[in-house]
């Protein structure tokens, strides 16, 4: 699918639920939210029935969010599914690992090649106060079964000013020590990702440069997303800088994301997009979907203007647009 931009758009992140068993700081606050009802939620049948229409669209990549997707029971299950779609090449996943651990063989065996696992601390109790109670040893417990499946592992930080400043540096270790990609995330401005303080990209990039030397560019592709990657002197791994907010990397923007509750939602700061929920549920054939799709899609977004005033800004919470 190509858009009114130029934009290639293969890449789909579905959102399986809004639901999370950790209360990140720059997610949700620490009561949670109110969840989604499930009958709002989208069935599995019907996320395989947007699956098969947008690969015949010409996505070929999808990844699995959530809220935390290993809190939606039969996760795994769907994945196999979606890897059995006709024209759907990768299937990965993005998680906080803590659902997965003792998981990931059966992850990688349902098609799942590639895991993100967020990680924004290494010392146990800087992970627990960002995440608001979880234990860090069971995400790297996870992290590293997933490198001994031979998976496609990547290490997704989020630095925040005030509490992981002190992390930032031994997380950039764990690519010198093993074959993976740790990527630093710039905090986003949307939902409770306003109230924290974003330490931007060529700050952290300064402290690791300071640390570890002069990074030569990495030429090596590392998925389908947007992040640039660098290597350090002596790293067995890659670290890479997804700075969508010093950056802005819309031009070459591959992705649309689809809701828990069943919006098709072209960018990540902007509100339009299409009701697919409805759609499925009215008796829209696939025909129907195609066609209505086709045009969302062409009509997506030029950029997500994060700090301009556009009339359809997102106000949601990662959590509920899918992280």
């Amino acid at each position: 699918m190509i858009d009114n931009n130029g934009r290639s758009i293969d890449y789909l992140r579905i959102s399986v639920t809004d639901r999370c068993n950790l209360r990140c700081i720059y997610c949700m606050p620490e009561r949670g939210v109110c969840e989604m009802e499930h009958t709002q939620i989208l069935r599995f049948e019907e996320i395989l029935r947007i699956v098969r229409v947008m690969a015949g669209l010409g996505v070929k990549h999808i990844r699995l969010t959530g809220g935390e997707p290993m809190a939606r029971r039969g996760c795994l299950e769907l994945a196999q599914q979606l890897h059995a779609v006709p024209g759907i090449e990768s299937i990965s996943m993005t998680t906080n690992g803590i659902l997965l651990k003792d998981k990931v063989h059966q992850a990688f065996l349902a098609g799942i090649s590639s895991l993100n696992v967020s990680i924004d601390a290494l010392n146990p109790a800087v992970y627990s106060r960002l995440t608001r109670g979880g234990d860090v040893s069971q995400a790297l417990c996870t992290l590293q079964q997933a490198l001994e499946e031979g998976m496609n592992v990547k290490v997704n930080t989020v630095p925040v000013r005030g509490f992981n400043d002190e992390d930032l540096i031994p997380i950039a270790r764990l690519a010198q020590e093993a074959p993976l990609c740790v990527r630093f995330i710039e905090l986003m401005p949307i939902g409770y990702g306003t109230q924290a303080d974003r330490i931007p990209y060529a700050e952290t990039a300064k402290r690791l440069e300071a640390a570890f030397g002069t990074p030569a560019e990495d030429s090596q592709t590392h998925g389908h997303g947007p992040a640039r990657y660098v290597k350090y002197p002596g790293f067995k791994g890659s670290v890479g800088f997804i700075s969508a907010v010093s950056h802005e990397f819309c031009a070459s923007c591959n992705r649309v994301r689809l809701t828990a509750d069943g919006r098709l939602k072209l960018c990540l700061n902007h509100t339009e997009g299409l009701d697919l929920r409805s759609m499925l549920r009215q008796g829209a054939d696939d025909t129907e979907m195609m066609d209505e799709i086709s045009k969302a899609i062409a009509n997506k977004p030029g950029r997500h203007a994060f700090y301009e005033e556009i009339s359809d800004h997102e106000e949601r919470n990662m959590n509920a647009i899918g992280g």
